[in-house]
């Protein structure tokens, strides 16, 4: 007969010593977090901002239709908005390009270009240049093509001479290989002049330029949309007008080829232009037209 096991011993009443340091870290860890808790304040507008990732990521937003009765967009805002909701950032990605070209295009290089371009030009004009007809020369941001009195119109008179329309048909098709207005200004000497057809230096100027401007869209219609008329008078000689040859030189239409600055800084650099019809300017009987 087998010895009968002796019983275990049993735990002694209570609960173990490291139960209570363990509740009592405990209760001092709830009370730090309490703390903690109580001082800490709350980004609203990071909350938001937040929530609103959330909104999107589960798909919550969506449009209503303003006819139908206004319902919850949320399910964080208590808010309710029968609207379109309103565009975020992650909404609103575009791209957004620059023309390097423009940008990079400094005064120097810019010149560069001005006077490569005006050499085209004066190399396909070089007869007429040659002649004393016209000149080429490029002044600021601008080209400039001086027409010249000597040839083209008729002392006192806005109407061109015959032996200047093939001229003109040149200059129109050399303009119709360029970029940019074309501004037609017209220009006299300080000599008055008071007739039926032109009571002023104003008027003459304005006609010779509107009667250059006719005859280039004759050639080149397409050049229409890009020329406008300017009349200067006598208000910008170029030479003196107290001699003859002064004031020959100061009666000229000059073509401006300027460029459009209006892509690159929002505003057209032309300015305002006086716009006149060619066939306003002219006498209803080309023979009562008289020179001066």
């Amino acid at each position: 007969m087998s010895e009968k096991a002796k019983p275990t011993s049993c735990p002694p009443p209570g609960a173990p010593a490291w139960m209570a340091t363990f509740a009592d870290l405990m209760s001092l860890l709830l009370c730090f977090f309490v703390l903690l808790l109580s001082f800490s304040e709350m980004d609203v507008h990071k909350y938001k901002q937040i929530a609103g990732s959330m909104k999107m990521a589960f798909g919550v937003q969506r449009e209503v239709d303003v006819q139908a009765i206004p319902m919850g967009t949320t399910v964080i805002s208590p808010d309710f908005s029968p609207g379109k909701p309103t565009p975020t950032l992650a909404q609103e990605l575009r791209q957004q390009t620059t023309d390097e070209t423009k940008t990079q295009l400094g005064p120097d290089q810019m010149r560069k270009e001005l006077e490569a371009a005006a050499q085209e030009i004066a190399a396909a004009l070089q007869q007429e240049i040659e002649q004393g007809l016209i000149d080429v020369e490029v002044v600021g941001e601008e080209i400039l093509i001086r027409i010249r009195e000597k040839g083209s119109f008729a002392s006192g008179s806005a109407r061109l001479q015959d032996s200047f329309f093939p001229i003109l048909d040149k200059i129109a098709e050399t303009l119709s290989a360029t970029e940019g207005s074309l501004i037609v200004a017209g220009h006299t000497d300080n000599m008055p002049i008071n007739t039926l057809q032109f009571p002023s230096n104003w008027v003459l100027s304005a006609a010779r330029a509107a009667a250059v401007v006719h005859q280039i869209t004759e050639v080149q219609p397409e050049l229409a949309e890009r020329m406008q008329i300017r009349a200067h008078g006598d208000t910008r000689p170029v030479a003196t007008n107290d001699t003859f040859e002064g004031r020959a030189e100061n009666r000229r239409v000059e073509i401006v080829i300027a460029r459009n600055k209006k892509d690159e800084e929002g505003r057209d650099i032309t300015g305002d232009a006086i716009n006149i019809p060619y066939r306003s300017m002219m006498p209803a009987d080309p023979a009562a037209s008289s020179e001066l």
